[in-house]
């Protein structure tokens, strides 16, 4: 009962890890194949990526964010995340381990960490889920003045129905970590620079933060559509290697041919 407990432990805490490009957690997308809790509350955890040729950048900031997520559940002693059939995993597996800088995974091919990179797609993540929360404002018969000015304790004290109170959480998650400096009252919807909305020029704004929303929605197709492919082809390999030993045509029924 209670490695079950912790192993749904683990799994929630991968949850909150999501692919940088995409904005999805890397459970929904499917990459994480394999949660293991060894002696010693030491956690093992296991992840594939839609294609071997993956950006290596993107699948080590996932492979760190799995790692410190994971790592911050009280009884946890250790984890270990293996990126697999991946052409940079040995690299980035290692480096992860070791708590090293992306520049160290790679050296001499790098010359900074991965700081800028995760700032700009922090700042498309945040824009993405504003654009899904305000869209369900208006919906709801909020308009652009009201919107534009309200502050974050006035958001979140705000009656919504199960949809928006999810939209809400996760733009809220979202905001906390572009805005470190936050107060409640802070306006609670502005650009990812912290500057102000203009209710005249919104649905401009909108627009463009729809643009940002399809392009990591397109994104994410395309992820899963290579990861299914690659998925299938695994299990078709498999599946005719079982049945090339069983029927004698493999290496192995070839050998117990030789022996007899």
């Amino acid at each position: 009962m209670v490695q079950n407990s912790r192993t749904q432990q683990v799994w929630a805490a991968l949850g909150s890890v999501t692919d940088p490009e995409i904005d999805e957690s890397v459970t929904s997308l499917e990459f994480v194949t394999s949660v293991r809790i060894e002696s010693g509350n030491r956690v093992h955890i296991e992840f594939r990526l839609p294609t071997y040729w993956c950006a290596p950048n993107f699948a080590f900031l996932m492979a760190s964010d799995m790692r410190d997520a994971v790592a911050e559940l009280p009884w946890v002693e250790s984890v270990i995340v293996g990126l697999l059939d991946h052409f940079s995993a040995e690299m980035i597996n290692r480096s992860v381990a070791l708590r090293q800088d992306f520049r160290d995974a790679f050296p001499g091919e790098t010359d900074g960490d991965l700081s800028e990179i995760r700032k700009k797609f922090l700042g498309k993540a945040f824009e993405r889920r504003q654009e899904l929360l305000l869209r369900h404002l208006m919906a709801n018969g909020y308009r652009p003045a009201w919107i534009t000015r309200i502050s974050l304790h006035e958001l979140m004290e705000l009656p919504l129905n199960n949809e928006g109170a999810a939209l809400r959480k996760l733009y809220l998650f979202i905001w906390r970590k572009v805005h470190r400096d936050r107060t409640d009252e802070r306006l609670a919807f502005t650009t990812v620079d912290g500057a102000p909305l203009d209710p005249d020029t919104f649905p401009m704004y909108l627009r463009k933060l729809a643009g940002v929303r399809r392009n990591a929605e397109f994104n994410g197709f395309i992820c899963r559509s290579l990861l299914a492919a690659r998925n299938k082809s695994s299990e078709s390999s498999f599946a005719k290697a079982t049945e090339d030993r069983s029927s004698g045509n493999g290496e192995v029924g070839r050998n117990l041919e030789a022996r007899s």
